[in-house]
């Protein structure tokens, strides 16, 4: 148990996590040591009316504007609910108090306290109780067979339009003796799937080991007992480590999966945008990892209205996604992010309603590419992973899908219709478990079946 210093002593505490899963992280450790000094730990989605916690903690996010939104949104809605009683104390961390805690003071004074991106232990303190030297300890927000495992912070890249190096500070790789000790206690909670996590997972290593260290990190975590599979999320295209390829086509524990955000395809953009690549380079990589690992499930993320993008620029876009079929692709537009490069250098000349054109025809495009691709999966058997039990339906994802982010496996449960009435098939119980599943139908972004 933690101590208790005196300071404030709160019984219940609810933590909202805004934005990515690394932040998600951060909340789950943060809540670990919570737990560990006694505190209650209220789920998050459970609305404050039925909650009521002492303390509301909002883990913020403020990559780009819709998402400093979001966390301001929240932050109001914490506040009512102080106001209305059904809450108590407000506190606000993380990358949107990092950056802009003296706007956040004056703007929000009902909130009781702020801490930015690395003050975790001064949450703790605050809270009454005092911090704890390990901090690989997890409380779990995610269902207990899957989980995210950070294994760095902060960034080197310098992307024109990012603004995570002015909050996060330069590349920090935790050592792989850390991650191995908290992968196996994750293990040891019921984790099966390991979601690898960080700015920029390809460059793992080099701060620490003076190398890229991702493969050999993979080949490490896939010897813990109850590991099943290891997913790769946030890889990025320039330098890209191809003994990881080696890896994911040889190791039965890797999925053959890659979240790879590409931003865009043009040359002049991708130079704008600072990438370190060029059209002729990512179309080599995509045509590598396609090759060097067949059947993967190449995951992307690209912007569209970045300064300098004419119809030109857009249509090579285009035209790139047609030809490569991402399995997943997701979006935004633009969004000039204060002391970035783009800032400071380029005119935000693309006007919104073009980005927001841009940006519906190009989810066309993709709305049809994965309908596409799912139908070509219809009548053949997968290894799907269940997530969830409702409304008559098993609700899980092969290896092609990251929780979250991606579609998912509705495997209907009709043919086990009356052992479901009489107890002798009970849903429940593969949460969290394996099966075989044969594709029986599919939409743009999910597919149906049943227990192969």
């Amino acid at each position: 148990m933690l101590e208790i210093t005196g300071i404030f002593k709160p019984k219940r505490v609810q933590l909202i996590t805004m934005g990515c899963s690394k932040n998600r992280v951060d909340s789950e450790k943060l809540l670990s040591r919570l737990s560990d000094g006694g505190l209650e730990i209220i789920p998050e989605d459970l609305p404050y009316e039925q909650s009521r916690p002492d303390v509301v903690i909002i883990n913020t996010c403020g990559f780009i504007g819709d998402a400093k939104k979001e966390s301001i949104d929240e932050i109001l809605s914490a506040i009512q609910a102080k106001n209305s009683g059904f809450a108590g104390k407000v506190v606000v961390c993380g990358c949107l108090s990092e950056r802009y805690l003296e706007d956040l003071k004056q703007s929000l004074p009902e909130v009781d306290a702020f801490f930015g991106s690395f003050q975790w232990k001064k949450v703790v303190e605050w809270m009454g109780l005092k911090p704890a030297g390990n901090w690989t300890g997890r409380h779990l927000t995610t269902p207990r067979h899957y989980a995210y495992l950070k294994i760095a912070d902060g960034c080197n890249r310098k992307c024109s339009y990012c603004a995570i190096p002015l909050i996060k500070g330069k590349f920090t790789s935790v050592p792989m003796a850390t991650l191995e000790k908290e992968a196996k206690a994750l293990a040891a909670k019921g984790v099966r799937e390991l979601i690898l996590i960080a700015q920029d997972t390809t460059f793992y290593g080099m701060d620490l080991y003076g190398k890229k260290m991702l493969a050999p990190l993979i080949e490490r975590l896939s010897k813990i007992k109850g590991i099943e599979w290891i997913r790769i999320h946030y890889s990025y295209p320039a330098g890209f480590p191809k003994d990881v390829l080696k890896v994911m086509a040889e190791n039965p524990k890797v999925c053959k999966y890659l979240d790879i955000p590409l931003q865009h395809s043009s040359t002049k953009i991708l130079k704008m945008m600072r990438r370190g690549v060029d059209h002729i380079k990512t179309q080599k990589l995509i045509d590598d990892i396609r090759s060097r690992v067949p059947g993967v499930a190449l995951r992307t993320t690209m912007i569209v209205g970045h300064p300098g993008e004419g119809e030109e620029e857009f249509n090579d876009l285009l035209d790139f996604v047609r030809r490569n079929r991402f399995e997943m692709l997701g979006a935004f537009p633009y969004s000039e992010e204060e002391g970035t490069y783009d800032a400071l250098h380029f005119e935000d000349d693309v006007p919104s309603s073009v980005k927001k054109r841009r940006y519906a025809r190009l989810m066309r495009l993709q709305s049809k590419i994965s309908l596409e691709n799912n139908q070509m999966r219809v009548g053949g058997v997968e290894k799907v992973i269940i997530d969830d039990y409702r409304d008559g339906f098993l609700i899980g994802r092969s290896q092609k899908e990251s929780p979250e982010v991606d579609g998912a496996i509705l495997i209907d449960l009709s043919p086990q219709k009356e052992a479901v009435k009489d107890g002798s098939f009970r849903p429940e119980d593969f949460i969290g478990k394996f099966a075989a599943v044969k594709i029986i139908t599919a939409t743009e972004y999910d597919l149906t079946g049943v227990l192969a």
